[in-house]
């Protein structure tokens, strides 16, 4: 589905497509009938795209579904509608990005909904290579720090916490910056003896206006930090943003995030995670060893307090967490283990839809 106007992120993802020789459709075609009909296996991805089953399908729905393999990212609650997912029972497979949030698409469905989930492939993303090659680069990481913090007016010894995500409640910017005010006043109280702290928000829309974007702005002056708080507009290149700071902070709320792609990059940068203990950001982060959580929620806040000033006191703990996020991406979360694990799901996906398919005519 393409919007009329240019968008940024659909030409650049269109382009890396045509780059790897994947042909591009229009969504609601007749090419994109045909292609689906035609094909061994079909690849659904994200829970909306059940949608375009009934609308785009129409009375084919059904030859397809026994050669469709769901590829789900999301777990927020607005995607459970029978809308959407009520041809997930009779799908090849359903292949979702963290154990945590397939365990919770199992008992949703069955218990919200009345139907049954496929069977369920659970396959961790991995860093793209072009990522990994500037995260090891250490030249290249130096030009990119010194660029960034020079563009937001920070010192090279000054210690950088970033939030990077799009700015909305379930990202948490808004406890991420009172712990971050509240980690500031500790410092001052016991006066202890730190580099300056900042905090930057990447993922920042002014032109939305949102009400959330106003009262982060609002609370960042209000508490008198401008000096210390930065705005980043949102952006689909993280590296340099990821090269130039310290610690990344993953204060994704409620269930927290599916996966968490930006987790497993922060960690390929060497940097320490700072995360809730909640959905996929558990099955990255080690507790203590490549990162540390702290409880979801408004009662989460005094834990990031602790823990921001943990890692701006302790140099070598900060510097070990992050090597040691580094060892465990290069053990299980690049390119290549993810496309491992996808080949097994699809040889696996195929065989069966082939005996469904046959079972079918």
């Amino acid at each position: 589905m393409k919007p009329s106007e240019t968008d940024e992120v659909i030409y650049s993802l269109e382009h890396k497509m045509l780059d790897r020789g994947v042909q591009v459709f229009s969504a609601f075609g007749k090419e994109a009938i045909d292609t689906a009909l035609r094909a061994d296996l079909v690849v659904l991805n994200t829970a909306v795209a059940g949608k375009w089953l009934d609308y785009v399908l129409k009375e084919d729905v059904h030859r397809v579904l026994p050669k469709v393999l769901w590829w789900i990212h999301e777990m927020r609650g607005h995607y459970f509608k029978l809308e959407y997912v009520k041809h997930l029972p009779s799908v090849a497979g359903a292949m979702i990005d963290s154990h945590v949030t397939a365990e919770y698409w199992k008992n949703r469905t069955q218990e919200r909904l009345k139907i049954k989930m496929p069977e369920t492939y659970v396959v961790h993303l991995g860093n793209s290579n072009e990522l990994m090659q500037v995260a090891e680069d250490s030249v290249a990481k130096r030009v990119l720090r010194e660029h960034v913090r020079e563009s937001l007016g920070v010192r090279n010894d000054d210690l950088l916490f970033a939030l990077i995500n799009s700015v909305s409640r379930g990202k948490g910017q808004d406890l991420f910056l009172r712990s971050f005010y509240e980690a500031l006043q500790l410092i001052k109280q016991k006066k202890m003896q730190v580099p300056p702290l900042h905090a930057v928000i990447v993922g920042s829309d002014m032109s939305a206006h949102t009400k959330l974007e106003m009262e982060l702005r609002d609370y960042v002056t209000q508490k008198k930090i401008q000096d210390r708080v930065h705005f980043v507009n949102k952006t689909l290149t993280v590296a340099p943003y990821l090269a130039a700071v310290d610690v990344l902070v993953q204060n994704s709320q409620g269930r927290g995030e599916c996966f968490g792609r930006i987790t497993i990059e922060a960690m390929a940068f060497q940097l320490p995670v700072l995360g809730t203990a909640a959905g996929g950001t558990m099955e990255i982060v080690v507790n203590g060893t490549t990162g540390l959580l702290h409880p979801a929620g408004k009662e989460g806040v005094t834990t990031l307090v602790k823990h921001i000033v943990k890692l701006a006191t302790h140099v070598e703990r900060r510097l070990t967490i992050g090597k040691r996020g580094y060892e465990r991406v290069k053990e299980r979360f690049l390119e290549h283990h993810m496309a491992e694990r996808i080949g097994e799901v699809l040889k696996e996906v195929l065989r069966k839809s082939k005996i469904k398919s046959s079972k079918h005519l």
